[in-house]
């Protein structure tokens, strides 16, 4: 069992003006999905956000619904587009005998000991997906990133899970996870066109409760 619980209910309000009247008393809908079967759920907002900060998607908390005690994952969080309010969240109930994929986040460490300066660490990659049995999931991958410089950048072959033969790599060996690069080179890439106001993308529009 996990050391992370969280209480959550069976939702009986479907649609979208009941799930806002949810949202303004400060609960969470969501869905819990297990094989061949979903479950409207629904949370206390405060509750979700202390274990969403301590889980993330990627640690396995115990969800307590109905009197049952449902291992799961944190697979979705919907944001408001500008509010910090959470709109909806997927939960994936864990077989702790079957494989799962899971996006696991990527921290650099050794940032203060690079050695060629003057330069700017990139961080290219934030996380990266794997798949594994539930027992073998890493809370963070760490990568010691002190002996970067601008002729060797971090690949995702270079962690320390690509060779872990208990995990599976769902990315690619060459993808970059972490560049050095002179603040020439950063400031030109950070130099991008404002998008359009017709073209941002509104988050959560049309999506079904």
């Amino acid at each position: 069992m996990s050391a992370i619980k969280l209480q959550v209910e069976n939702r009986e309000e479907i649609g979208k003006n009941r799930a806002d009247k949810l949202r303004r008393n400060g609960i969470v809908p969501g869905v819990l999905y297990s094989k061949g079967k979903s479950t409207a759920v629904k949370v206390n907002s405060k509750d979700f956000d202390k274990v969403y900060r301590l889980a993330g998607t990627s640690t396995i908390i115990d969800l307590e619904i109905e009197g049952e005690t449902v291992p799961s994952l944190i697979k979705e969080v919907q944001m408001h587009p500008y509010r910090n309010q959470y709109m909806h969240v997927d939960f994936q109930k864990v077989d702790m005998n079957e494989p799962v994929r899971v996006m696991v986040p990527i921290v650099l460490i050794g940032k203060d000991n690079i050695k060629t300066q003057p330069s700017v660490l990139m961080q290219q990659l934030d996380s990266i997906e794997i798949e594994c049995l539930p027992k073998y999931i890493p809370e963070v991958v760490e990568v010691d990133v002190s002996n970067i410089d601008f002729n060797t950048p971090i690949h995702v072959s270079d962690l320390s899970i690509f060779n872990d033969e208990n995990i599976k790599v769902l990315m690619e060996p060459d993808d970059l996870v972490a560049t050095l690069v002179t603040a020439a080179e950063e400031e030109e890439s950070v130099e991008e066109e404002p998008m359009a106001p017709d073209e941002v993308p509104i988050v959560g529009k049309d999506e079904e409760e």
